[in-house]
């Protein structure tokens, strides 16, 4: 589980630039511990136990937090268990792919409850991607396990570099029939709750950190390979992203000078080599010299090269031992500039396993001189195909934990809530 560094000691209630910053600090606590007693509280944050009384008196109303009966005494009288109701409240995560979208429904402790995919051609209709993401929204919270609990807000992961100063603007290079706009103001306002945007190789990257192959880690890269490739980075616990929002663009790393032009008007990026259309397009240009492959003589999908890798064919698994090349070259790169402790693969590739992951390393030690970046751990990443999605919605929760204002008020408390959507 995800343990943020613990930050509530030397904070005052008249700090102007931070309202409530006790109460967020407890409650975080509260959230981390899952079930604290008021002493325990005190005891962790060094606060009096009349202080951490008048604070948790003004977390309850917020329906979040429950008592849940006594403790064992220590001595005198049993302490009363306060505990984090992880059901309170959902959290929407939408993964913007470029050729699908992505929903997931989940609760406040990142478990998915209900979710939706569909496939789309979201580069070249921003128009029907915003329509279709509205769709799927509403059709997770029309579903049983929503059980019309109130919203906290919607989280998106999009294909493009996102300035955080400017969350709703779309890079023109790789989205430029969104003509630099996301458009999802009219979903916020619809739900009446707060959306937060950012790259979607920074939210796999936060999930893996929170919920997935990363938690406990502090300092990890996650490497999305999809239609395009990107990667995001864990330094301290926190994600980073650079001064305008553009650091982890991993795809547009040059690999070969002489190779194939790129959009964004380099040649040879690692993108032209790993990504979507250039696996495919390797296996069209091979298929000749495997007239056995299941894969020659026809159009071909991901998924299909995937399958027929696994499968053992020869021609499927020739590309994906070039693309673990290719990747290897520029993850030995990362792990000697950012030094991570761990490299998270994800996205379309990541299903490969060892098939790449083996030869992936191989080329990370042949180009890593120091036996402690050789070293750094590379697997696959725990979340599959939600593992965006779910990013996007502990962005919100992240956010929401730091500031506890973002929480909506569970009328009459959490056994109140469950009881008015009971059937």
């Amino acid at each position: 589980m995800y343990n943020e560094n613990l930050s509530w000691k030397g904070l005052r209630r008249t700090d102007p630039d931070r309202p409530r910053p006790l109460a967020d600090a407890v409650l975080r606590l509260i959230w981390q511990k899952r079930r604290v007693s008021r002493a325990e509280i005190a005891g962790l944050a060094g606060l009096s136990r009349s202080t951490v009384s008048e604070i948790v008196n003004e977390i309850l109303p917020l329906g979040i937090v429950a008592e849940v009966g006594e403790g064992p005494s220590r001595g005198g009288r049993r302490p009363i268990v306060l505990e984090f109701q992880d059901d309170a409240c959902v959290i929407l995560g939408v993964e913007m792919g470029a050729t699908h979208v992505v929903t997931a429904l989940t609760d406040l402790r990142g478990r998915v409850l209900t979710w939706q995919s569909r496939e789309h051609p979201v580069r070249t209709d921003p128009a029907g991607t915003r329509r279709l993401i509205a769709e799927l929204c509403q059709v997770c919270l029309d579903t049983p396990g929503a059980g019309g609990r109130p919203l906290v807000g919607i989280g998106v992961a999009v294909p493009s570099p996102v300035d955080p100063s400017h969350p709703d603007r779309l890079s023109t290079i790789v989205l430029p029939d969104w003509q630099a706009r996301l458009g999802l103001d009219d979903l916020a306002a619809h739900h009446g709750v707060p959306l937060m945007v950012d790259n979607d190789a920074n939210l796999g990257a936060l999930a893996e950190h929170w919920w997935g192959a990363g938690q406990g880690v502090d300092d990890l890269a996650y490497i999305k390979v999809a239609m395009g490739i990107g990667s995001g980075h864990v330094i301290g616990g926190e994600i980073y992203r650079g001064a305008t929002g553009v650091a982890g663009e991993i795809g547009h790393l040059s690999i070969d000078a002489r190779g194939k032009p790129c959009i964004c008007g380099l040649q040879g990026c690692l993108v032209t080599l790993v990504g979507g259309p250039a696996l495919l397009a390797r296996a069209a240009e091979l298929a000749p010299e495997y007239p056995r492959s299941p894969l020659a003589g026809r159009e071909i999908t991901i998924l299909e090269l995937e399958n027929a890798a696994l499968a053992g064919d020869p021609l499927a698994v020739l590309v994906a031992q070039e693309a673990a090349g290719h990747l290897g070259r520029a993850v030995a790169g990362l792990l000697n500039i950012m030094n991570p402790s761990m490299v998270i693969i994800g996205g379309v590739l990541a299903r490969l396993g060892d098939l790449l992951l083996v030869p992936l390393r191989e080329t990370v030690r042949s180009r890593t001189l120091v036996s402690s970046v050789a070293a750094a751990e590379i697997r696959a990443g725990g979340l599959g195909e939600l593992g965006i999605a779910i990013g996007a919605s502990t962005l919100v929760l992240k956010a929401a934990l730091a500031d506890s204002n973002l929480f909506p008020r569970v009328r009459g408390g959490f056994a109140a809530a469950k009881n008015e959507v009971a059937p």
